[in-house]
């Protein structure tokens, strides 16, 4: 069974693609791809990977596990498709000890001796750590900056450490990213690739997030080129997006709430351009593939 495991980041996903998925679960069903729901497995996974730690699950973990997270019969099923930011780290812990997620070798090494013999690749979405901080001091608890850092420094996080630390422990899975910020261009590939489907399938959702940027108008505009252009590529249709963004989008929806104290317009910069080079290093390391518009 392909187990395709999509582990946020946070304030990245907020169960877009799990939706976007179940949109199209009743096409995906008839061809062996289970999207179950995410009651049905994210407790129950995260109980499991704390309790097994470094040890080997019992004989019979995968089997009672799959009963629990599908409906149908696992026989039947070719790929389930879990998304389960949480699983590394609760929000508030993300940079606990001043590292990125730093369990989360461990755990993911668990669910790969829970689907030992199962085919495991890790879908990660990246953002911005200087979008990406103030969204998270926003979703935690934390009152300040310097509580949720814990010690770390903004200029000095990447996420290529988190990627690097997790291929050298799971060298055999394949790792799937693509940056935040280029979410509204990709969102069709992001959901193909995720189901394991052709490049050019039309399914339902491809560009909810764009339309979320545009104007109703501008996406009227929009989906009358693709009604007059039925054979436009994917790759094309991203590059009219792109224009389209260019000349259309949202003022509203394009902006970042970025009010961190010392932060100034300079500080931004520096480290939007230091995630930029980060995410070209790690569209190198072998066994990583990182989608781009």
């Amino acid at each position: 069974m392909q187990v395709i495991l999509h582990i946020g980041v946070h304030c990245t996903d907020e169960d877009r693609l799990l939706k976007g998925l179940l949109r199209n679960a009743d096409d995906f069903h008839r061809e062996g791809i289970s999207i179950p729901g995410p009651s049905r497995y994210r407790m129950l996974l995260s109980e499991v990977v704390s309790q097994l730690g470094a040890g080997a699950p019992a004989p019979e973990a995968r089997e009672v596990m799959l009963d629990a997270i599908l409906s149908e019969d696992p026989a039947q099923v070719k790929r389930v498709i879990l998304s389960h930011e949480t699983l590394l780290s609760v929000p508030k812990l993300a940079l606990e000890g001043g590292e990125i997620y730093r369990k989360a070798e461990r755990r993911l090494q668990a669910v790969a001796k829970l689907f030992d013999g199962d085919d495991l690749q890790i879908l990660i979405g990246l953002r911005d750590f200087a979008t990406w901080i103030p969204a998270m001091l926003r979703a935690t608890p934390h009152e300040t900056p310097e509580s949720f850092l814990a010690g770390a420094d903004p200029m000095q996080l990447r996420w290529s450490d988190l990627v690097a630390r997790i291929r050298q422990a799971l060298p055999d899975v394949p790792l799937l990213l693509w940056c935040n910020e280029d979410t509204p261009l990709l969102w069709g590939q992001i959901l193909r690739e995720a189901a394991g489907i052709e490049a050019e399938r039309k399914i339902i959702g491809s560009f909810d997030l764009f339309s979320e940027l545009v104007s109703p108008e501008a996406m009227q505009r929009f989906r009358g080129f693709l009604r007059e252009n039925p054979q436009v590529s994917e790759a094309q249709k991203r590059r009219v997006m792109a224009a389209f963004l260019e000349k259309y989008a949202l003022p509203e929806a394009m902006e970042e709430e970025l009010d961190m104290p010392g932060w100034d317009a300079a500080y931004v910069d520096m480290l939007t351009e230091l995630y930029d080079e980060d995410v070209w290093q790690i569209s190198q390391m072998d066994g990583v593939r990182v989608l781009a518009p």
